[in-house]
């Protein structure tokens, strides 16, 4: 393990640059790096010279996604809560301790990452997996480099998809069905065909693509994009994106239980290197 920080920041002109900083665990996100985004966040909206928010990776990868095996993994570690109002995970059994946990720092988080009164624009590059789809999805809209892929195969767990249930609204439902069922990957050309990304550009131009856009963007009354933010986020709202995120959350936990009554653990038994094993033989097969 480094001394480095989890997630960096640092503000170029009016936008924040954050980035998530685990690259030799491709970005895997543990606690500490939730709370570490929860800050940058906050500082970016407390900035008034911060117009626009830029969420990216560092290394080969965005994110792929929660950490259920680095040595870094904290599950038992107390954080100061911030999303939820709800007692501490910590000491607590069984799906006292997994819900939670989860609706603080996947669930609740994520929620209070979309209500950024500004805009944020997410740079992805090479794996978006499971939680790291969580991540872009938050954001306003997702620029992609030609080499990045996207991906959610914790149906693999006997889980239905991650805890912030976007799917059906980030692409048609039956494209997320064909993405949750099988737990293929989709190539970015794939996902801008389905409407979950925006753009998608050569690597080597992802980076002036995305400062592009967010200096025409940052042109924009910062009080304007941040109402009209608030509407189309209203708009998906009243389109049953929170309520249906709700139900599905409890049908995740129901299957946590269900895999702690039958296997090993609530994951069904597959930590970071079996979920990995478990990817590569299906795409191996698909490729034979």
């Amino acid at each position: 393990m480094t001394n480095e920080p989890v997630v960096t920041y640092e503000v170029t002109g009016a936008v924040a640059r954050i980035r998530l900083n685990r690259p030799e665990y491709r970005n895997a996100q543990n606690s500490a790096m939730t709370y570490a985004l929860d800050d940058a966040f906050q500082k970016a909206t407390d900035d008034d010279n911060v117009a626009v928010i830029v969420l990216s990776g560092n290394g080969d990868h965005f994110s792929a996604g929660h950490d259920i095996g680095t040595p870094g993994r904290d599950v038992d570690v107390e954080f100061e809560r911030r999303a939820v109002i709800h007692w501490t995970h910590v000491d607590k059994e069984g799906g006292d301790l997994r819900y939670a946990r989860e609706a603080e720092v996947y669930m609740g988080m994520c929620r209070r990452w979309r209500e950024v009164p500004k805009p944020v624009i997410a740079m992805v590059h090479g794996a978006c997996i499971a939680g790291g789809l969580m991540l872009a999805w938050t954001c306003d809209f997702i620029v992609a480099s030609d080499d990045a892929f996207f991906s959610d195969p914790v149906v693999r767990m006997g889980i239905p998809g991650v805890e912030y249930f976007a799917h059906p609204w980030v692409m048609n439902p039956r494209a997320a069905k064909e993405f949750l069922f099988t737990g293929d990957r989709f190539t970015a050309t794939r996902a801008q065909e389905l409407g979950m990304v925006n753009q998608v550009v050569p690597r080597a131009d992802l980076e002036e693509t995305v400062l592009a856009m967010a200096g025409r963007i940052a042109q924009m009354p910062r009080f304007g994009l941040a109402l009209t933010k608030k509407a189309v986020n209203q708009a998906e709202d009243l389109q049953g994106l929170r309520a249906g995120m709700d139900s599905v959350f409890g049908l995740h936990h129901f299957a946590h239980a269900h895999n702690a009554e039958v296997s090993s653990d609530s994951l069904g038994g597959l930590d970071a290197k079996g979920m990995a094993a478990k990817n590569k033989a299906a795409q191996d097969k698909d490729g034979a």
